[in-house]
């Protein structure tokens, strides 16, 4: 197995959970390794795209967080591309409450003035050929994440400073992108990883209805399959913390309401809930143990008081058959939950046996020479297969460990 080694300094993520930042810490701390490690760093090879603010949007309160400029990095298609456009929500994580938010708005999850000015564009975001096959002369776009509620919230809270905004930022950003020629395109894609992942399944028969039926649309989800499991104490950590996101940052009104007719908010936040009844074409790519769903959802310390997950949720090779059994469990409630999904002609699926989050982005994980395939096939090849309908995609790897091209994240304490 190919081990990717993150360095987390795990006292600081314990003095955060002291302090009563429980979701706070293991969504802005983890998450961000999860989604960031494994990116290309900053050097002469890699294409470094410069930082948009959306210049209208404070009049539309479409705004962060902390009332800052949302923004988004763009980079030109030519040739064949030209008209094509590919749409990539940022992840990282949720603000569950009036303290986390406040938190959040102090970092780049939550304001502009923190956000980089320039970003490596890899994988999916490639403008090579060689590491981005079907997409790298699309116009390609990078929208950033500073609302906390995948981009679905509309409110505020005027004594804490608090701007929840995340559906007027969406449009905003759809509106700018729009005069700017995507308007235009031919063929359109949206796409995310993480929170924006699930932000892509939310938006994405919005997304469809900005363009002609004459426009080619998909959208695809990277690690966005958040699973409404119960955790190792047999609680709901991950529903708790998304009743609190969508009570209050007003998410309700924003969620479809194919599912809202029938179904409380909160279980519409969730995608198991509305991946088969989405009308525009979907991919779904996800690991089947997804390592934030393990470590923030599944087996977070709240959870496990005595620790005895401590080191199953750092290193899958550290734990016990029990451990992995329940784990087993989370797979087949996944594979459960894209059954309806995967019976449609139109969507795609790609769920690999691997430890890890986010596989679009990171480079070695898209496209490499030593990629995570299933079948012999690596996920930009099968993404591209699917949107341009070369052949159906509908890829279900075997139960671990089976599976030895996995990139497994895996954890350690820092020294």
């Amino acid at each position: 197995m190919k081990l990717w080694w993150v360095g987390i300094v795990i006292s600081l993520v314990f003095s955060k959970w002291v302090n009563g930042f429980v979701e706070h810490s293991l969504n802005e701390t983890e998450l961000s390794f999860l989604e960031a490690y494994g990116e290309s760093k900053v050097g002469a090879n890699y294409l470094m795209v410069g930082l948009t603010l959306i210049p209208g949007a404070a009049a539309k309160r479409a705004v962060c967080l902390d009332g800052t400029l949302p923004g988004y990095h763009l980079h030109r298609g030519y040739g064949l591309g030209a008209n094509s456009w590919l749409i990539q929500l940022e992840g990282g994580g949720w603000c569950n409450s009036i303290r986390n938010c406040v938190y959040r708005k102090t970092t780049r999850r939550g304001s502009s003035r923190f956000m980089e000015k320039n970003i490596a564009f890899t994988g999916i975001l490639s403008n090579k050929a060689e590491e981005n096959p079907d997409f790298f002369n699309w116009n390609r776009v990078k929208l950033r994440y500073c609302d906390g509620a995948s981009f679905t919230g509309d409110g505020e809270d005027k004594a804490r400073q608090l701007q929840f905004r995340g559906q007027r930022i969406w449009l905003s950003a759809m509106e700018d992108l729009k005069s700017k020629g995507m308007r235009y395109a031919k063929q359109a894609l949206l796409s995310g990883c993480s929170a924006g992942g699930l932000a892509a399944i939310l938006h994405c028969d919005e997304f469809r209805g900005l363009f002609p039926r004459t426009t080619k649309v998909k959208c695809l989800s990277d690690a966005g399959l958040f699973l409404d499991a119960p955790d190792v104490s047999g609680g709901r950590t991950l529903r708790n913390l998304y009743n609190g996101v969508v009570g209050l940052q007003g998410v309700q009104h924003n969620l479809p309401r194919f599912c809202t007719n029938h179904l409380d908010p909160t279980s519409c936040f969730f995608p198991q809930n509305l991946i088969a009844n989405i009308q525009t074409p979907l991919f779904i790519l996800n690991a089947a143990y997804d390592s934030w769903q393990i470590q923030s959802s599944l087996a977070p310390a709240s959870a496990d008081p005595a620790g005895f997950w401590h080191e199953c949720r750092l290193n899958h090779a550290k734990c016990t058959p029990s451990q992995i059994n329940f784990l087993q469990g989370f797979r087949n409630q996944m594979l459960n939950a894209v059954k309806r999904f995967s019976m449609s002609n139109k969507n795609g699926l790609f769920i690999n046996s691997c430890f890890a989050h986010c596989q679009t982005e990171r480079q070695d994980t898209w496209f490499a020479d030593n990629s995570p395939v299933i079948g012999k096939k690596a996920i930009a090849i099968a993404v591209g297969d699917w949107y341009f309908d070369r052949t159906s995609v509908k890829a279900v790897d075997c139960p671990y460990p089976c599976d030895n091209s996995c990139h497994n994240l895996v954890f350690q304490r820092a020294n």
